[in-house]
């Protein structure tokens, strides 16, 4: 989940309220887009939303062109998958040049959209996974891999399990990570229950509330049925890398996966100076350098570790988005 246009302390009030239930949205009420327009490199997040509220078509740089062809190094593509209410710029745009700069073919998509608004994510995650699985053959076709590995971060890493696990993916992925990822949802500081309280979805709206929010709750119908009988499939290699600060996910332990074979890095673990929370992961240098010895095993990086005080950049983030 990105911040997108609300603050911290509004989206956890906001999911909280919001699991009594909203409606799924239907096909017309979801849209998917591939961006195309070229976006310059950006090194925060802050800086990310608010080039990307401005230029809703911008692309991560270097990411979506269709003429890449994978190396002997780098056989297969890499799809990004960004959090909810946000998109594929806000929240790659610093790791997706990255990638590319080692040799990677790099591919991200908007999806979860509604047609009267710029940011995506926010839609019924089950129309954004058959958006997402969509794409995935067309990938494969343009640069004539078999197989791609997916980054999702937040809401898109339980996007990119669900279009491996339900919608046919599971032989066209062979690497999944998920960047600060909603395994097993949030129970938003053991305040969940006031979730039930009927009537207060429909008096806030989804401007606020979105349909997709609600499906990331600990316990949802989604949540469940993306869990059931083990949180991996055989043949896909799975790892997540979040943070014990997480601001979204609660408790932070719902983040790793727990099927033998699944790898679950925290960040504090390798750099206890690190304290980024869940806004930042996809810009914090660490997590980054974590995320290249994953996709790129043969060319590691040694971490650099550095501090990152707790709750940094959270209200860069917000103005930003607001301004």
């Amino acid at each position: 989940m990105s911040a997108g246009r609300v603050s911290m302390v509004v989206a956890v009030v906001v999911m909280l309220l919001g699991s009594g239930g909203v409606a799924s949205a239907g096909p017309e009420q979801s849209r998917s887009v591939v961006p195309g327009a070229a976006a310059p490199v950006v090194r925060t997040q802050a800086g990310a939303v608010a080039y990307a509220k401005a230029h809703p078509d911008a692309a991560p740089p270097r990411a979506n062109d269709f003429r890449c062809r994978p190396n002997a190094a780098h056989p297969r593509p890499v799809l990004l998958l960004h959090g909810t209410d946000s998109s594929a710029y806000s929240d790659f745009g610093e790791i997706a040049p990255m990638l590319a700069r080692r040799g990677f073919c790099v591919f991200a998509i908007n999806y979860g959209g509604r047609p009267s608004t710029t940011s995506f994510g926010t839609e019924d995650v089950r129309r954004s996974g058959r958006q997402v699985a969509e794409f995935i053959p067309r990938v494969l076709a343009a640069t004539g891999a078999s197989m791609l590995d997916i980054i999702g971060y937040s809401q898109g890493a339980n996007i990119g399990r669900y279009v491996i696990a339900d919608l046919g993916a599971a032989k066209q992925v062979r690497r999944w990570i998920g960047l600060a990822a909603p395994s097993y949802g949030s129970v938003f500081y053991g305040l969940a229950p006031l979730a039930r309280i009927p009537g207060l979805v429909a008096a806030v709206g989804p401007d606020t509330v979105s349909t997709a929010l609600v499906q990331q709750i600990a316990g949802s119908e989604f949540i469940r049925r993306l869990n059931r009988g083990g949180d991996t499939v055989a043949g896909v290699d799975y790892t997540t890398i979040g943070s014990r600060y997480d601001e979204v996910i609660q408790p932070y332990t719902n983040i790793a996966l727990r099927s033998r074979g699944a790898t679950n890095i925290l960040v504090s673990d390798r750099c206890a100076a690190d304290m980024v929370g869940h806004f930042g992961m996809p810009y914090d240098r660490y997590a980054q350098q974590l995320l290249i010895n994953v996709i790129d095993p043969g060319h590691p990086v040694r971490p650099q570790c550095r501090s990152v005080p707790l709750g940094s950049g959270i209200a860069e983030v917000v103005i930003g988005a607001n301004s």
